[in-house]
């Protein structure tokens, strides 16, 4: 899956997704791009270097993903405990997509009762 599929697969989860380029002032954040549900993030990726998106997982699933895919790893610049790193490169595209859409449902479901 490249960038611009990966970019609209996130867009079409639903209308209330946003993206956002928001570390615009950090020089070496200025190509992260975010995707947010109701006003948090759900996925994040550096569009210089398409190589580790970042999503949220449930704790209880990262070790056993981590176990049974080889591009499953550490997130970028989060915690490890409610994140996970996928290697865009390598991951099966159907892998990416579920583990997005499942990010963006934990995102949806825990702060659209906040709304």
């Amino acid at each position: 899956m490249n960038i611009e599929e990966y970019r609209d697969y996130c867009l079409s989860l639903g209308s209330d997704v946003e993206e956002k380029m928001p570390f615009g002032a950090f020089n070496h954040a200025s190509g992260i791009l975010v995707f947010y549900v109701n006003g948090h993030m759900f996925s994040f990726f550096d569009t210089d270097n398409f190589s580790v998106v970042t999503l949220k997982c449930s704790p209880e699933h990262i070790e056993e993903l981590k176990e049974r895919h080889s591009t499953i790893g550490k997130p970028h610049n989060l915690s490890p405990k409610h994140w996970i790193g996928v290697d865009a490169r390598l991951a099966d595209a159907h892998l990416l997509q579920t583990l997005t859409r499942e990010s963006y449902e934990i995102v949806k479901s825990k702060y659209s009762k906040k709304k």
